[in-house]
């Protein structure tokens, strides 16, 4: 297994795959959309996952629709066994009774990014404490999804009740946005600059609790060699605390991007980004808790 963090009584490995290429949601184009959909049948996935046992890791994230969590269901009923970190599907109308659903499945449930960053813009923020008081009350551990590291410092300076949060590397947009699951195309209107990732980093590094960072690779756009690949991981991983992972979309159909990312994380946790070692760190960063 590759090295693992605490989340709450469990233990994560420092890679999760993320679900967006199993729902069909590139944040690249229409066409990577329609081409994982084409290549992400129930039966693609179940064996994208089980490549994951194989690999080393022990956790995905996905969005909790009733696709993936159908899918699921046979996944566990075949044998498999990564734990399953969920997103709220933005889409059902009873979002409280959907948590309490996925708190039966899941070892985490956290509010959709794009929703948490809707309340956010639209001055309503305290509203998502109520959706992580559903959390707490289901007995899951809590968390809050945001693209926007002010969000993160919010919650943070007003002592919010969660357990992790889930934190993207991008913006992606100024103002409010839709997710392109939700809403085919609305990628085009996406931005990928560097200088968020230094931004959401700090956030990050600021907090004690655990977060898992996303679009590390950008959403495919630090993808062109395996060399762009790695020294993404290396910028993440040496960004991020200790006690965090990075949760990655892989898409199987041409090369085993589950192997390849496994790898890239072993080898660069065994220089140093492993829990409870003494990586060297960037200027300012915070090792975050001890792991003892």
């Amino acid at each position: 297994m590759l090295p693992t963090v605490p989340f709450g009584p469990h233990r994560i490995t420092r890679l999760v795959i993320g679900g967006n290429p199993f729902s069909g949601g590139s944040h690249f184009s229409p066409e990577l959309d329609r081409a994982f959909l084409d290549y992400y049948t129930t039966g693609n996935i179940k064996r994208a996952l089980f490549e994951c046992e194989r690999c080393g890791l022990n956790t995905m994230q996905s969005r909790g629709d009733r696709h993936i969590r159908r899918m699921i269901r046979e996944y566990r009923d075949e044998g498999g066994t990564l734990q399953w970190i969920a997103q709220t599907a933005s889409e059902l109308a009873d979002q409280h009774g959907h948590i309490r659903q996925l708190a039966g499945e899941a070892i985490g449930v956290y509010l959709h990014g794009t929703r948490t960053d809707a309340l956010w813009h639209a001055g309503h923020i305290e509203e998502a404490r109520d959706y992580l008081r559903t959390m707490r009350d289901a007995g899951v551990e809590v968390g809050l999804g945001t693209h926007r590291p002010e969000v993160i410092t919010h919650a943070e300076e007003r002592g919010w009740d969660l357990d992790f949060y889930m934190a993207c590397f991008y913006t992606l947009s100024p103002g409010p946005r839709e997710s392109p699951v939700i809403r085919e195309g609305s990628q085009t209107d996406e931005r990928f600059d560097d200088s968020d990732r230094d931004r959401m980093t700090a956030a990050i590094r600021a907090t004690n609790k655990t977060c898992l960072a996303f679009k590390i690779l950008a959403a495919n756009r630090k993808c062109a060699t395996e060399a762009d690949v790695r020294q993404a991981f290396d910028y993440a991983l040496a960004s991020i605390k200790v006690i965090d992972a990075v949760v990655v979309g892989m898409y199987q159909n041409h090369i085993n991007q589950v192997a390849t990312n496994a790898a890239i994380v072993a080898e660069l946790c065994a220089a140093g980004a492993a829990p409870g070692t003494d990586r060297p760190l960037r200027s300012g960063q915070s090792p975050g808790p001890s792991l003892q």
